[in-house]
């Protein structure tokens, strides 16, 4: 069967170059393996934030006398927590479903093999091969859990995110690897509901991409709440014994053993790019990630890949944003190309995490002279009455033009509020507009301004 595009794998890039293309009148046709939605709707963006909600809930009722609210019973079912998750997940991928039909696109199940001559192949579940062709074809088979020689997955004792979605039990304790994204938001759930957590990096400090200020902060939230932070430290070796597992960790001051029910490997991602026919092709890649040009564009004419399997931003909104400049090239439009200085990174553990552009370490390398500011949420009426004054706001403008070059956030929803930054960015929004663009109070988001007040030393609630 021969299609004007045909999209590999259902994420959030293939979907959603799946839809824009049937926009624009292409007849389109999406192949996936598993369920529509691909790893951040099943395994990934999606069922986190359910079980980090769960996790919310119960650490308000926990506190809730802080409140004045009196609550004498209450107890934590984590089958249901689990299941809560999953059903999610599964409610948002029929979702998928059902915008597939509404915009006439067929579905392909099965695993797909790129062929010479625009050919897919097409194995299902049944072990039946149905071929397919394309006048296009993108590539957007994400990504996988990074495994560490040291430490293979088994799906018991040592698991990866999806096996750590979807536990039967709770476990006592749990050894975190990586501190990246996927370890903090892990670290921060099973804390909450009860379990003793360890988190070793090996960098030098917890969430390594973030602004120095922002990792300082989350480790000290961290351990108030009890989690145990070892950095510069790595795993060196693992001692299965019959209940728990005994963790060798090489650190600064030696090396120390750790017990625990389960290590999470939090490592990083693969790109899904090996056994997909990318060698036959002769399509190009570099450290396993398929090299493209700025409208996603592959060595080989007529083939094109998005998300995690190139270089950039591993997140659901950057695949998003990618597709749709993919397709709108495709279709004969002029899209304007990525600007990958100016993506938002959330982090969804508590305190939340929320970042654009540069840090300041980053800008003082670039030679910029900087104007920076932070509020404290201590000093938020709206963070004071939520009851929650932990973290801050820090913007960084460049002192000779204003120019908002990123912005650092740490606590309450900021993952809701740094969009206002992405979108300033975008518009070339000086420091000056900010700071007499009027901001609602109360509310987190007057954080904003407060901090660009902060830069340029108006700063009136501090």
């Amino acid at each position: 069967m021969n299609f004007d595009i045909i999209i590999i794998g259902s994420g959030p890039g293939g979907y959603v170059a799946a839809i824009r293309a049937s926009q624009l009148g292409l007849k389109t046709a999406i192949i996936e393996k598993e369920n529509l939605g691909g790893i951040c709707l099943n395994w990934g963006c999606i069922p986190t934030k359910a079980l980090l909600k769960s996790a919310q809930v119960f650490e308000y009722i926990k506190h809730a006398d802080d409140y004045g609210i009196n609550v004498s019973k209450y107890n934590m079912d984590f089958t249901n927590v689990i299941k809560r998750s999953r059903d999610t997940a599964h409610n948002m991928s029929k979702g998928i479903d059902y915008l597939m039909k509404k915009n006439k696109i067929t579905i392909i199940k099965g695993t797909a093999h790129l062929e010479n001559n625009k050919a897919i192949f097409v194995v299902d579940e049944k072990k039946q091969k149905t071929n397919y062709s394309a006048e296009h074809i993108i590539i957007a088979t994400g990504a996988k859990s990074r495994e560490l020689p040291n430490l293979k997955q088994n799906g018991k004792n040592i698991i990866g995110y999806r096996d750590a979605l979807e536990l039967k039990t709770m476990p006592k304790s749990m050894v975190i690897v990586g501190s990246g994204a996927i370890g903090v938001e892990f670290a921060y759930f099973y804390n909450a509901m009860g379990c003793d957590i360890t988190i070793i990096e090996y960098l030098d400090r917890i969430v390594p991409n973030e602004d120095k200020d922002i990792s300082r902060e989350l480790n000290k939230n961290f351990k108030k709440k009890g989690i145990n932070i070892l950095t510069k430290s790595s795993v060196e070796k693992i001692i299965e014994n019959d209940k728990n597992s005994t963790i060798i960790v090489k650190t600064d001051s030696g090396e120390k053993e750790i017990q625990a029910d389960v290590i999470l490997s939090a490592v990083g991602i693969d790109p899904n790019t090996k056994n997909i026919g990318l060698e036959g092709l002769k399509i190009a890649t570099n450290n396993n990630r398929i090299v493209v040009d700025k409208y996603y564009n592959t060595n080989v004419k007529g083939y094109y890949a998005i998300g995690d399997v190139i270089e950039g931003p591993a997140l659901a909104h950057v695949a998003s944003a990618e597709a749709i400049i993919c397709v709108e090239k495709i279709a004969g439009h002029n899209p304007e190309p990525m600007n990958y200085d100016n993506i938002p990174g959330c982090t969804y553990c508590s305190p939340e995490i929320a970042s654009v552009g540069f840090t300041e370490d980053q800008a003082k390398k670039k030679g910029f002279d900087l104007k920076v500011g932070k509020f404290p949420f201590s000093a938020s009426g709206k963070a004071t009455a939520a009851g929650h004054k932990e973290g801050f706001v820090k913007v960084i403008y460049d002192a000779k033009y204003g120019e908002l070059l990123g912005a650092h956030m740490i606590g309450y929803n900021v993952t809701e509020i740094i969009a206002e930054i992405v979108v300033a960015k975008k518009l070339e929004t000086t420091g000056h507009e900010v700071l007499k663009s009027i901001h609602p109070h109360p509310t987190m988001s007057e954080a904003i301004m407060e901090a660009t007040a902060d830069a340029y030393n108006e700063v009136i609630h501090l």
